[in-house]
C-alpha cells in the first residue's frame, strides 16, 4: 500500500497535521516492530506519548523503539531547521539523553516530515509516530496519540497491561469537560503568557493559568486522592503532570508565571505531584529536568538572550507526601483577576 491510497482523514494536505490511528481494520495495523516513536524529553506534549509507551511497555511488547531529539538548538522563529538528533560522527555535539535518528540517521527531524509529505508546510513538532512499513508519519498530535496508544496495541500486551485504561467510559464526561479548559488555560496557557509579545497580552493571559490551577486544586482535594479524580488514574493525571512538573522549574521564571509556585501555593497539587512522581515509574522515568530546563532557556533567545540556565529551584522534585488527603489544606491564588476567571471553569 502506498500513502497515496490513505484516506484524507490521515493527512488532508501540506498544511494539515497527521491523524492516523492504529486499528486492525485500517491501514495502520497493530503489528509488532512496525512503529517508531520520535520525542523530545523537553516537550510537555511529547511527554504524553512517552508516558504511554512506558506505562503500557510498548517498547517491550509492541517493539516500538524511540528516537530522542536534542533539546536545543531549535532554529529560527519559524522553526527552521528545527530539532536535531545526535550524529554518530559528531561527538562534540553529542547531547546526553538524546539519540541518533534510529530510522535513517538523519540530522534534522524535518527530514522525516518531508519523507511523509514533500510539500509539508507545518511545524516539525514532536511527538511523531512513524510507520516503518508504509514509510510515513502515522500521527503527530499528542492528545490523539495519548488516546490511541492506550488501546491500539492491547492485542499484543499481557492482560494486566491491556486492562490499563486512562479514559474509562464512566469518567469520560468529566475528563472531557475538565480537559477542555485545562488544555486551553494551563497546558497551552503557560505558552500564551510566556510568549506574549507585550505587557497587555501577558497580563491578559496570565490569570487563566492560575485560575486553572486553583480549580484543579479544588477538584483534586474534593476527590480525596491519590489521583486527580480520586482512586483511579486517568489521562487527566498525565496531561496535568506534563505541565505541572515543569511549572516551578521553568514556567515560573522563564515564562513569568510567577503569581505562585506549585510547592508553596498549591499543597494538594504538590502532594499529588510528589506521589505520582516517586511512586509511579512512568512519571519519573519520562521526566528529564536537564532536557526540560536547557530546552526553554537555550532555545528562546528573545526571552533569555544570554541562554543562562537557572540552577534552581532546589530540589527539582521534593520528597515526602501525605497519603491522607484530608490532612492537606487546599491553597489558591486570590488575585481578583484569577478568581474571576476561575468562576468560568466547570
Amino acid at each position: 500500500m502506498s500513502t497515496s491510497s490513505l484516506p484524507s482523514s490521515w493527512h488532508a494536505g501540506p498544511d494539515d497535521s497527521f491523524h492516523g490511528k492504529i486499528t486492525s481494520e485500517g491501514p495502520f495495523k497493530p503489528e509488532k516492530n512496525r512503529y517508531h516513536l520520535i520525542i523530545g524529553l523537553f516537550c510537555p506534549f511529547a511527554h504524553r506519548a512517552n508516558f504511554m509507551l512506558h506505562l503500557k511497555q510498548l517498547d517491550k511488547y509492541a517493539g516500538i523503539e524511540t528516537s530522542i531529539v536534542k533539546p536545543y538548538p531549535k532554529g529560527d522563529d519559524k522553526g527552521w531547521p528545527g530539532w536535531q538528533y545526535n550524529l554518530e560522527n559528531d561527538k562534540e555535539g553529542w547531547y546526553e539523553g538524546a539519540t541518533v535518528d534510529k530510522l535513517y540517521g538523519s540530522k534534522y527531524l524535518h527530514e522525516l516530515y518531508f519523507k511523509a509529505d514533500k510539500d509539508y508546510k507545518g511545524r516539525y513538532s514532536v511527538p511523531v509516530l512513524w510507520d516503518k512499513k508504509l514509510d510515513t508519519i502515522v500521527n503527530n498530535e499528542s492528545l490523539e496519540l495519548l488516546r490511541d496508544l492506550q488501546t491500539a496495541f492491547n492485542s499484543l500486551l499481557p492482560k494486566e497491561l491491556a486492562d490499563i485504561d486512562l479514559y474509562p467510559e464512566d469518567l469520560r464526561a468529566d475528563i472531557d469537560r475538565i480537559g477542555e479548559w485545562m488544555q486551553r488555560d494551563l497546558n497551552s496557557g503557560v505558552y500564551k503568557a510566556g510568549f506574549a509579545p507585550d505587557q497587555e497580552t501577558y497580563e491578559k493571559n496570565l490569570p487563566p493559568v492560575f485560575a486553572a490551577l486553583n480549580k484543579l486544586e479544588k477538584i483534586a482535594h474534593s476527590n480525596g486522592g491519590p489521583f486527580l479524580l480520586g482512586s483511579r488514574q486517568t489521562e487527566l493525571d498525565v496531561r496535568a503532570f506534563a505541565t505541572i512538573v515543569r511549572f516551578d522549574t521553568i514556567y515560573v521564571e522563564h515564562f513569568k508565571c510567577n503569581l505562585g509556585m506549585i510547592r508553596y501555593s498549591y499543597p494538594v497539587l504538590h502532594n499529588w505531584l510528589k506521589f505520582v512522581y516517586w511512586e509511579h515509574d512512568a512519571y519519573k522515568n519520562t521526566t528529564d529536568f536537564r532536557h526540560i530546563k536547557e530546552n526553554y532557556t537555550k532555545s528562546h533567545h528573545d526571552i533569555n538572550p544570554k541562554a543562562i540556565t537557572p540552577v534552581g529551584p532546589w530540589p527539582n522534585m521534593e520528597k515526602g507526601y501525605e497519603l491522607d488527603w484530608s490532612r492537606v489544606k487546599p491553597g489558591d491564588i486570590d488575585m481578583p483577576e484569577v478568581l474571576e476567571h476561575e468562576k468560568t471553569l466547570h
